[in-house]
């Protein structure tokens, strides 16, 4: 090997060496260093955390004695609380041992003063019976006397006195039976206005007159010509489907339905408005939404008489007189709806009832039902009390609530509590002030007559009294009745009308006979 290669390499191993001893020194000596540290680190933290356990141990002593001194304290106050209500208890037990101490004396006081007084009582006794003893003797001797001198014997003389004492009494007593049956009445007059006073004040009741006319809005009045149709075509037919007088004028966006049954006005509003929204109307059309809208109704009546039954807390009731009920809400009595009416009668019925000592609930059903006969589903002869009293023996009704209904308007007896009480109330709810209008009953009335005279005619199929009464329009089966006997019908009504009626201005008698021919294209 070259010498000059050698050298270098020697030289650059020592350099090594050297090199990592350094290394090696300087390692040891920052080890040594970083160690001394972390033993003056440590050293620092133990003697922090010392100081703080040592300040943790004060503050829970501290906080140790200050839960003592207060249960202590809490301790003390129930010791005195329940001390003083021992004093207390100890006071008036002390209180109630003296107080019978007291009337322990007060007794014994009271029993040598009794014992006392009966001694002076058995004495008096002793002395009354031996007056009592001499006053026999007396009186038989004086018995004796009177019989020598009236040559009556003691039997007779009593018999004779106590037929005198009788009659005497008997008098008195008619006198006294008298006067009590005055106060009596004179009492239940007072009472039975003052039963009638506060059920008035207690049942607050809305006052509202029936309309004969409804208003149909419309959005514009351009529907108007619609409704119309071509020369009238279409208002014709509702006026014939419904019975009501359609009156279209220069009222903006409005048409007039005039008719004195509440129930037809409905139908025919409710009709109008589906055909305008449909907007299909035409006469066809018209009677296929008439007769869908009649059977609207008929559910919706249904409802309304569920609904005000179970408002009233009546049960168990008929579904036919349920119906009914329903139906007084399309009618009126002079101008008051008729199912307010029933309604109002039913709530005075059940507070009077009540105040009475009655059958509240029995008497609240007589008066909801107490004119149904004023609904009927066929016209009879029969006044509406004693139709309705029909009606609900028909459907089962209680025989209480029966009478009650026949008898409200003295028509039959009375033979139950409720009877009067329901006439009493029917009387209170028609005579509030504003609750009924006369003239409208009348004009109601003359309205019905015109319209069941017309029925009373064969071959009639309905017949409708519609301009407010100024025009009757009927309408006859084709197949039963010629053009020619519908000139005659027309003329034998008017003549009818003319000499059974009575009515302001004249009345146009319309009869209306319509063929028409239908085929289906299958």
């Amino acid at each position: 090997m070259d010498s000059t290669l050698i050298i270098p390499i020697i030289t650059g191993i020592i350099t090594l060496i050297l090199g990592f001893i350094a290394g090696k020194l300087i390692f040891a000596k920052n080890t040594a260093k970083q160690v001394e540290e972390a033993e003056q680190q440590v050293k620092k933290i133990i003697a922090e955390a010392n100081i703080t356990a040592e300040n943790l141990k004060k503050e829970k002593m501290l906080e140790a004695k200050e839960r003592f001194v207060q249960l202590k304290a809490e301790h003390d106050k129930e010791v005195l609380e329940k001390n003083r209500k021992l004093g207390d208890s100890e006071n008036r037990a002390k209180q109630k041992e003296l107080t019978i101490n007291q009337k322990l004396e007060g007794l014994e006081k009271q029993i040598k003063e009794n014992d006392s007084i009966k001694e002076h009582l058995n004495r008096q006794i002793e002395v009354i019976n031996q007056k009592r003893t001499e006053l026999e003797k007396h009186q038989e001797e004086h018995i004796r006397r009177l019989e020598k001198i009236a040559g009556l014997t003691a039997e007779e003389a009593k018999s004779q006195l106590i037929e005198s004492l009788k009659q005497e009494a008997h008098s008195q007593a008619l006198s006294l039976q008298q006067e009590i049956i005055e106060d009596a009445k004179l009492r239940a007059n007072k009472e039975a206005r003052k039963i009638v006073i506060q059920t008035i004040q207690r049942t607050a009741a809305e006052q509202t007159i029936e309309n004969t006319v409804t208003v149909f809005n419309l959005e514009s009045d351009e529907i108007k010509g619609q409704i119309i149709g071509r020369e009238g075509r279409n208002i014709r037919a509702i006026e014939a489907a419904t019975g009501v007088d359609l009156i279209v004028d220069d009222t903006p966006e409005a048409i007039v339905l005039s008719s004195f049954d509440p129930l037809r006005r409905e139908i025919a509003r409710l009709s109008l408005q589906r055909l305008v929204a449909d907007g299909r109307i035409h006469p066809a059309r018209i009677e296929e939404v008439v007769e869908k809208t009649r059977k609207q109704i008929e559910e919706q009546v249904m409802e309304i008489g569920e609904r005000t039954i179970i408002e009233l807390g009546i049960h168990g009731l008929h579904k036919e007189l349920v119906r009914v009920v329903g139906k007084m809400r399309f009618r009126s009595s002079y101008g008051q709806n008729l199912l307010m009416h029933s309604r109002e009668v039913a709530n005075l019925c059940g507070i009077m009832a009540a105040e009475l000592g009655l059958n509240p609930k029995l008497a609240k059903r007589a008066g909801l039902l107490h004119d149904i006969g004023k609904v009927p589903d066929e016209e009879t002869e029969l006044s509406h009390a004693l139709l309705g009293g029909k009606l609900a023996e028909k459907y089962g009704e209680n025989p209480a609530v029966v009478n009650a209904i026949a008898a409200h308007h003295d028509e039959t007896e009375m033979q139950y509590v409720i009877s009067p009480i329901i006439q009493a109330c029917d009387a209170i709810s028609g005579a509030r002030p504003g609750a009924r209008r006369e003239i409208m009953q009348q004009y109601i009335q003359r309205i019905k007559d015109l319209e069941n005279l017309a029925m009373t005619y064969g071959g009639v199929e309905k017949a409708y009294a519609i301009q407010a009464g100024r025009e009757l329009r009927v309408i006859v089966e084709a197949d039963k009745m010629t053009d020619t006997d519908s000139e005659k019908l027309s003329f034998d009504m008017a003549q009818k009308i003319q000499t059974e009626m009575t009515y302001p201005g004249q009345i146009k008698v319309t009869v209306i006979r319509e063929k028409r021919a239908v085929n289906v294209a299958r």
